[in-house]
């Protein structure tokens, strides 16, 4: 059995990749360089489906979708727009999921997989359209009508917190310290954006230890 992953190098889709290899399903991974701020995700991402012992790990270049969106529209891609520290509408990047998903559909059909894995999550289903559970049962849809075969799109952590993935990554022995949540590209996670923040709620509130290094305070 195969299962294309996505995996954008966070623990989300960390997680949710070391389940499918849990079910027993090889592992074909795909990560895009869309024009993120944060490069350090595709380098872990490349970490992490090598230690997820990946049969094959793509990196497809969409950054043409940095020039579709233009200026003004994310912070995630546009480096003169600040970086919020909670979550607002500049942090969305446009039906990101959609398209990506709609890429591994084709790589799923081409190397004959089962199913699509990816990431998203209960509390991600709150703030992002493309992480609700309705756009997800409708992808799957679409992707198994538009390519006359059973591939389905799942998303194992829909119903769950981020606290509760990092526990399950932590039980599933995923190396969660290969990860990168920073919107930003520093040496390290700046702890101050909304994601950072939201990674160390997480591991505060599951219980494990944050390998995550952060600047010194002050």
């Amino acid at each position: 059995m195969k299962a294309v992953c996505l995996l954008s190098g966070g623990p989300d889709s960390a997680v949710a990749a070391a389940v499918a290899k849990r079910e027993g399903y090889e592992l074909y991974c795909i990560s895009f360089d869309y024009g993120q701020i944060a490069t350090k995700e595709i380098e872990s991402a490349k970490n992490l489906a090598r230690a997820l012992s990946a049969k094959e790990h793509r990196v497809v270049n969409v950054s043409f979708l940095k020039d579709l969106y233009g200026p003004g529209v994310t912070a995630l891609i546009d480096k003169n727009m600040p970086m919020p520290e909670r979550f607002e509408q500049s942090v969305v990047v446009p039906f990101r999921n959609g398209v990506f998903l709609s890429i591994a559909a084709g790589y799923a059909v081409a190397i004959g997989a089962d199913v699509i894995f990816y990431g998203a999550h209960g509390d991600d289903a709150k703030l992002y359209p493309d992480c609700r559970q309705n756009f997800v049962s409708a992808m799957s849809q679409t992707i198994s009508a538009g390519t006359d075969t059973k591939l389905v799109v799942r998303n194992p952590l829909g119903n769950v917190t981020k606290a509760d993935i990092i526990k399950l990554g932590a039980e599933l022995g995923v190396p969660l310290e290969l990860t990168w949540s920073c919107y930003l590209d520093g040496k390290t996670h700046c702890g101050r954006c909304e994601s950072c923040r939201n990674r160390k709620r997480a591991f505060e509130e599951a219980g494990v230890k944050d390998p995550t290094t952060y600047p010194a305070p002050g």
